[in-house]
């Protein structure tokens, strides 16, 4: 079992603890996809022990969101960084006087 698995596994079980349905953990489990982001719900649980199956489904959708978020932060860096090389750098053609 790989790490993101091992993950994977814990959050289910901690949603199960709860006395949630497993079937509503493996939902959770799945739309969040990254370690990093069920490694958050987990703390989120764990501290903010939320009172109703909603509370754990909006705050998964908070969570995707900054995820989301984030990736195009760094995309749009990215792209940002390449256009300015081309202002500066031009397309590599030689201008002719």
């Amino acid at each position: 079992m790989n790490q993101r698995q091992r993950i994977h596994q814990e959050l289910v079980q901690t949603i199960v603890r709860m006395g949630y349905p497993e079937e509503f953990g493996i939902a959770i489990a799945d739309s969040l996809g990254t370690e990093m982001t069920m490694n958050r719900m987990i703390r989120y649980l764990d501290h903010a022990r939320p009172g109703s199956a909603e509370e754990i489904a909006d705050e998964m959708l908070a969570i995707v969101d900054d995820r989301d978020r984030w990736a195009r932060k760094k995309a749009n860096e990215y792209y940002n960084r390449k256009y300015n090389e081309l202002l500066y750098y031009g397309l590599g053609v030689e201008e002719e006087d």
